[in-house]
């Protein structure tokens, strides 16, 4: 919870305080549980009458940047904050079936969730899609606990995800414990077990203030035991187009090689791509070599030039917009583009001539970039290479079946880019990714973390470098640019951010002084600890998301002052765009980007922003649910954990063995009279004197599994017995009592980005 400014006392005849900071005012405001007034706040930081014109100036100042909200016409709250009533929508229901509610009306990023209280006797239960009018009171950051004060309709999701059996649909939906009852008839030919979507019925009501809501079948999407079933339903969870049109498929079809012509002939450069051993596209070769006296480094990235084929408002443009960028499950991808391109002639495959973009970049010995060029060229990859073959040529001193010298001189680059990089203090959290492997029948065979090896970190440095130098040139030449902006993280992530690394005894400078170094000496202090990957993924959270805009702001995580992505156009509409603006700016085709484009480019940011997030929930939603599956033949086996949330409502842990993640419900834990204490991320037990803390080594016995949500529950077979509080004795402030034990469900975790997905 935020730390409250302590009040500020001022004595008869004393000098008046000084007027608050913006940060200090701010914090008051966040740690208030409704609207204050000038007199209110006045009071709190001591200051005198002769004062308010300031206070009022400051307030405003507050208001413009958008922390303050006016509540009425004398009274505001921090714009992070609810109202003492607000308008709310159901979303989901905790393990208990207790609704949860967000506000309907937002604004910001990180919408709040309100864990509704139970309803009057004689009312019925509330239900996802049912809408409020609510009593609000704060409990912690972005959390609040609500009463219904009156009802104000529903707004039922128009279509409902689920698995048919015994006439009803159960939600695949986590958050969502309300069944829907299918009323004879309504079946849409739906078998037992089927992945279906159903919609509400107009009209329909419930049994008298108990049983489902009813639906009427309108898609059968296979069985849950098929190979696919999983992705399938992450697909039709996240509303992910996952079929061309034909007109889009023939267009792809219909395309031809690039010839010569007037592009440069890169054809003689040994080019290589390094991909995944999985990977179908390539999209990007490098090459690298000492410049001149080899007092420094000439590094090559070449592009697969998407922008030829793909032109402005044509079926395979529109499409591609739509999508915003390919999607990667485990078993299968959705890409952007068709395969015929995506996989055929916009794929750097070795010995086949490919049209490219490239950028030939110039570096000092310490990795300062010296300068660069663009161009339009003809390139022949001269092999396919992975990042572990890469990697072993390395650790032998070979040249993975190149010529001399070749891997030597990639690496030679690498080391002076990542010195640059180090100097330059970014965020690099190097979070593991998993990697689930399956049968041919689609069953887990295994789920683990993905190394992450040099090879991996040699590309995204590449990468990095050539996305920063598109953005430069389209700075020079005043170009539209789709830039891709980082913010600062808010003071709110913030303040519970350093609250939870002051429990291990780190600290971090204020929120408007902080910089990625900060972080990364944070990191590095910790790199050896028991909680290192605790404390990556709780910074990782702590960040604000990157977006796409063309309003540059620079790039937090990155230290750098601008950036676009430039290396992916096969997969992401963004780079499409980087390219077309290049052409047009360089002159080196018709293709480049038109005007009406150019005008289009906030709405299409703020589009394809909310694609890449999408397609990020979906693959972290897969993997949570090919985990569950695969921890489903493991019900009763015992694991050890690391506290990874702490809670009101229980605790969530993460295996150490595979990273799956669950639920240890508050029922779950000894029987006790329980305090959460949020700014430490702890909860104490009175009587027994046990206390669990963020990062904790526990062991645990997973209790059930759920593929069909992707969900697990964990029960704690060991604790701390750390006596933190006399028995009898009273929880020092701060604490706050929890007086009801039913598990309420939270999030955790992120989504890790790989080599090939610079941030």
């Amino acid at each position: 919870m935020a730390t409250r400014p302590p009040p500020r006392r001022r004595e008869a005849g004393a000098e008046p305080n000084p007027l608050p900071s913006r940060e200090e005012l701010r914090a008051f405001l966040r740690s208030a549980t409704g609207a204050v007034g000038k007199t209110e706040i006045s009071r709190h930081f001591g200051l005198s009458t002769e004062q308010r014109p300031a206070l009022r100036a400051l307030m405003a100042a507050l208001k413009e940047e958008g922390s303050l909200a006016p509540v009425g016409r004398r009274t505001v709250r921090h714009s992070a904050n609810l109202p003492d009533m607000a308008a709310l929508e159901v979303f989901g229901t905790d393990p208990d079936g207790e609704p949860m509610a967000r506000p309907i009306a937002w604004d910001g990023t990180d919408r709040p969730v309100v864990y509704m209280r139970p309803e009057r006797p004689g009312q019925p239960a509330l239900a996802p899609g049912d809408r409020v009018l609510a009593r609000i009171t704060r409990i912690g950051p972005g959390k609040y606990e609500g009463r219904t004060f009156k009802r104000i309709g529903s707004g039922s999701p128009s279509r409902i995800l689920g698995i048919y059996a015994n006439g009803l649909v159960e939600p695949v939906d986590r958050r969502s414990r309300a069944s829907w009852v299918i009323p004879p008839g309504q079946e849409g030919g739906a078998e037992e077990g089927e992945l279906v979507q159903a919609e509400p019925i107009p009209g329909g009501s419930r049994e008298r203030f108990m049983g489902p809501k009813p639906a009427r079948v309108v898609e059968r999407l296979g069985r849950m035991d098929d190979a696919r079933a999983i992705s399938r339903l992450c697909i039709a969870a996240h509303n992910i187009p996952d079929s061309f049109p034909e007109e889009v498929v023939r267009a792809a079809e219909r395309a031809q090689p690039v010839p010569l012509g007037t592009r440069e002939d890169l054809r003689a450069v040994p080019l290589v791509t390094i991909d995944g051993e999985d990977a179908r596209d390539f999209d990007d070769a490098v090459f690298a070599e000492p410049d001149g006296d080899g007092d420094g480094w000439r590094v090559i990235v070449a592009i697969a030039d998407v922008a030829h084929y793909v032109r402005p408002e044509a079926p395979l443009d529109r499409e591609a917009r739509l999508r915003g960028n390919s999607v990667y499950f485990p078993d299968h991808v959705v890409p952007m583009l068709p395969e015929a391109l995506s996989n055929g002639l916009c794929s750097l495959k070795p010995g086949e001539d490919r049209g490219c973009l490239h950028v030939e970049m110039r570096f000092d010995r310490e990795g300062n970039k010296t300068g660069h060029r663009f161009g339009r060229g003809l390139m022949r990859s001269a092999a396919r290479l992975t990042y572990e073959k890469v990697q072993a040529a390395r650790d032998a001193g070979e040249d993975a079946g190149l010529e001399k010298g070749h891997v030597a001189r990639l690496y030679g680059a690498f080391d002076a880019l990542a010195a640059a990089r180090l100097r330059r203090g970014t965020l690099d959290l190097d979070l593991q990714e998993r990697r689930v492997v399956l049968d041919a029948g689609g069953k887990v065979l295994s789920v683990a973390p993905r190394p992450r090896l040099d090879s991996h970190r040699l590309i995204e440095e590449f990468m990095v470098a050539a996305n920063v130098c598109a953005a430069e040139e389209l700075e020079r030449l005043h170009m539209p640019c789709m830039y891709r902006i980082h913010d600062r993280p808010s003071d709110e992530k913030m303040e519970a951010l350093r609250g939870f690394l002051s429990s291990l005894g780190l600290t971090l400078p204020p929120s408007n002084l902080v910089k990625p170094r900060d972080f990364a000496r944070v990191l590095e202090k910790m790199k050896d600890a028991p909680e290192s990957r605790l404390v990556s993924e709780t910074i990782l959270r702590g960040q604000s998301q990157a977006e796409y805009n063309p309003e540059n702001i620079g790039h937090f995580g990155l230290a750098l002052p601008r950036y676009a992505h430039f290396t992916s156009p096969i997969r992401r509409y963004a780079d499409l765009l980087v390219h077309r603006a290049l052409i047009r700016g360089l002159k080196l085709g018709e293709d480049g980007l038109t005007e009406a484009e150019a005008a289009a480019m906030p709405d299409v940011g703020e589009q394809i922003t909310k694609t890449e997030r999408r397609a990020a929930l979906a693959e972290r939603d897969a993997v949570e649910r090919y985990l569950a599956a695969f921890m489903a033949d493991r019900v009763g086996a015992h694991f050890s954990a690391r506290v990874s949330g702490v809670t009101r409502f229980g605790l969530f842990v993460t295996v150490e063995e595979n990273g799956a993640s669950g639920i240890v419900p508050m029922t779950a834990l000894p029987d006790d009279q329980w305090f959460h204490e949020d700014a430490a991320m702890r909860l104490i037990g009175r009587r027994t004197g046990l206390s669990f803390t963020l990062g904790q080594e526990v062991e645990v016995r997973l209790a059930e599994a759920v593929p069909r949500t992707g969900s697990l529950t964990f029960q704690l077979m060991m604790g701390d017995p750390r006596a933190t509080t006399p028995r009898g004795g009273t929880p020092p402030r701060g604490r706050q009592k929890i007086t009801d034990r039913k598990p309420r469900p939270g999030q955790h975790g992120g989504p890790a980005s790989g080599a090939k997905r610079p941030r």
